[in-house]
């Protein structure tokens, strides 16, 4: 277990972070958002004061088209379209601060080896090392037709050919040896060519011959992070992750990933990367009040908006099943793979399609930590003593309000309790998460 909770923010560059319609919300500004970056940048700035890790960026690339075999109803409910790219907006928040680390999604599916290292290194190596990646095979139909692909790669066939990916990576990273940098201005040399290797990659699936096209930061290379939880995705993210991120229904679903995870990283034999839950807090001054505002988020959203999503993610499209029967009845594949997913979420009762369609449009499974500043505290300690976790990453629903909130309110009772800290211990995003 980590000495103190670590916080990161979930953020989405789209009309909505996880909340479908939450763009609707009184007082909320993504739409604001979206065409100014200082907006941006003051959310920068806020996450900083509350001593924040980093802010993360999920990514949609391309658009839900599952439902209804369409991209409609997406596009008419702002489900995460128009998707803005994330890794544009690294720069300039590097620029409005000093310690908040910076993490963008970026599919192995989507770029090649060379340009992602290229990309986030730059920004890594100018801001001082505060860049993470979270790395994602990219799972989408829309993002495969997006980009020329007709059908999507096959699960595990994904994860050959992101090991692959981060191969190339790694030996890209270490291609600029230690000394290689003389920038002696006496003799106009630059660098030893003897200490920059050259990187020759032939595989299945890439291939790579070049040097290393940016220089090494102050932490080496962007912190890695991961989020697979199949068998197979679970082991890549030991391979390769830095941090894991994880979505858990709640407090049972948190102890058997932790579980699943040490046994499958002391088979492989590596050290258990740090673990951070997804969770989406939910305040209010009263326990009463904070259940209104849940309550007001899910009655604004549209069922078919939560369903597009649902159907986008999990690849099936399910405007052909009853929604209010119990999905046990309904035999198809994809509704037995959900009654595993979602049975921790509802309890064992029978649950339907249209109850599992807006928890997923609420949060895409995140659990909600609803109530007073002092309750939502208690719930994050309670839930980071029983399971060792690393932190947490956290999604807002109403922007800036929620995340203001959190760090007006809340912040200070963690710090109160010494389980959070008072200001920054070191210069990097891996230092300051306490991974190095």
């Amino acid at each position: 277990m980590s000495k103190k909770i670590h916080l990161i923010s979930f953020e989405i560059h789209s009309p909505i972070n996880h909340t479908v319609l939450s763009w609707a919300a009184p007082g909320d500004n993504r739409l604001d958002a979206m065409a100014d970056l200082k907006k941006w940048q003051d959310l920068a700035r806020t996450l900083e004061r509350g001593k924040f890790d980093g802010l993360f960026f999920a990514d949609t690339p391309g658009v839900f088209d599952r439902y209804r075999d369409s991209h409609e109803d997406a596009v008419k409910y702002g489900v995460c379209w128009p998707s803005h790219d994330p890794v544009v907006l690294l720069s300039a928040l590097a620029a409005s601060t000093t310690h908040l680390g910076l993490a963008a999604t970026m599919s192995t599916t989507s770029y090649k080896p060379w340009s992602i290292v290229r990309q986030l290194s730059t920004v890594d190596y100018l801001s001082g090392g505060r860049v993470g990646w979270n790395i994602v095979t990219g799972h989408l139909r829309g993002e495969h037709r997006a980009i020329g692909y007709r059908e999507v790669m096959e699960h595990d066939r994904r994860y050959d050919a992101a090991d692959e990916f981060m191969e190339v990576c790694y030996q890209l990273w270490d291609s600029i040896g230690e000394g290689a940098i003389l920038a002696d201005r006496e003799s106009g040399v630059y660098a030893d060519p003897s200490k920059v290797k050259f990187v020759n990659y032939h595989g299945e699936f890439f291939d790579c011959e070049t040097v290393g096209p940016v220089l090494p930061s102050a932490q080496g290379r962007p912190v890695l992070f991961q989020a697979g939880t199949s068998g197979r995705g679970l082991k890549f993210g030991i391979e390769h992750g830095d941090v894991v991120f994880s979505i858990q229904p709640n407090l049972p679903g948190m102890k058997r990933y932790m579980g699943q995870l040490q046994a499958a990283a002391a088979e492989i034999g590596k050290p258990e990367p740090g673990v951070v839950f997804g969770v989406q807090p939910i305040l209010g001054g009263t326990e009463e009040e904070a259940q209104k505002r849940l309550d007001e988020l899910i009655e604004r959203m549209p069922l078919e908006a939560c369903l597009a999503r649902l159907s986008g993610t999990m690849g099936v499209d399910f405007s052909g099943i009853d929604l209010d029967k119990p999905m046990q009845e309904q035999q198809t594949n994809a509704s037995q793979g959900l009654m595993k997913a979602f049975t921790s979420v509802l309890g064992d009762r029978p649950f339907t399609l249209r109850e599992v369609a807006i928890k997923w449009g609420l949060s895409v499974g995140m659990p909600q930590l609803v109530g007073t500043p002092e309750q939502v505290a208690d719930q994050l300690e309670h839930i980071w003593r029983e399971t060792g976790c690393h932190g947490y990453n956290m999604t807002p629903n109403v922007m800036p309000s929620s995340i203001e909130e959190f760090v007006d309110e809340v912040v200070p009772i963690l710090q109160k309790r010494g389980i959070y800290r008072t200001e920054y211990e070191g210069r990097t995003f891996r230092e300051n998460l306490e991974l190095s």
